[in-house]
């Protein structure tokens, strides 16, 4: 081969030889990673204050006995008439009401509670009938009585479930990952048992007693709106202002 040629190849190579070294270094990017969202503070409760309150009803109470003859056991766990306690009403101040902060703690960091909360098959009816969680919170769901109950929870935010609880079979738990006002768990069963679960995105919550007492306590100051809810009335809501170390008295009426 001529020297002529032999000149022309190694200039043909040269360009092949630069791309396998790699060629021009790559520009490091420009972006910086992305840095975490800072976490939403803490309450401060060293000033707190808090609500008691009262829910009246003016309205008839319209419950009628449950017929439990389609059960033996039901039946006969049960020497007077129970009725379906709907509306709790004693002297015209009425129970079973879930009272709760649904605004003014936006940005506020809540952590989920290490206690178990506990719902119970006793006598064929769920106890306690109104009740609340906190998102992310264990709800253990027990069967005392001596015969078959279903669990069957018909949430629209969270996942509904349905499950079956002899009698001997240990508690089992569940979650709601999303605040929800109220969440119906009902046994297929008895279509008489239901009960109603409360899941809120903070602590701040109470379920008015048989005298229509509630109380929330630990709330930091500031102005918030309280909703109470019922099963069959609806809802009420309030704004209330908490100044340091206040408690603030509320009467919701129905």
């Amino acid at each position: 081969m001529s020297r002529n040629k032999l000149w022309i190849l190694a200039l043909c190579a040269l360009p092949i030889l630069a791309g396998c070294g790699g060629g021009a270094k790559e520009e490091a990017s420009s972006e910086a990673p992305a840095a975490d969202a800072p976490a939403a503070p803490a309450v401060d409760t060293a000033n707190a204050g808090g609500v008691n309150g009262s829910v009246t009803y003016a309205g008839a109470d319209t419950d009628t006995p449950i017929a439990m003859d389609a059960d033996p056991v039901c039946a006969g766990l049960h020497t007077t008439p129970v009725d379906t306690n709907e509306i709790a009403l004693k002297d015209g101040k009425l129970g079973n009401v879930f009272v709760y902060v649904k605004s003014g703690l936006e940005g506020q960091s809540f952590p989920v509670p290490t206690e178990k909360k506990e719902i119970d098959q006793v006598g064929c009816q769920y106890t306690p009938r109104v009740m609340g969680v906190q998102v992310g919170q264990a709800l253990a769901i027990k069967n005392t009585d001596a015969t078959l109950h279903n669990v069957h929870a018909l949430p629209t935010a969270n996942p509904e479930f349905n499950q079956a609880q002899p009698q001997g079979l240990p508690p089992f738990d569940k979650t709601f990952d999303k605040p929800e006002v109220a969440v119906h768990v009902k046994c297929d069963v008895h279509p008489w048992m239901t009960s109603w679960v409360g899941v809120v995105d903070n602590p701040y919550y109470a379920v008015s007693g048989d005298d229509g007492a509630f109380s929330i306590d630990k709330l930091p100051p500031g102005k918030y709106t309280l909703e109470a809810w019922h099963e069959k009335l609806g809802t009420k809501t309030q704004e209330v202002t908490i100044a340091p170390n206040q408690k603030v008295d509320v009467v919701f009426a129905f």
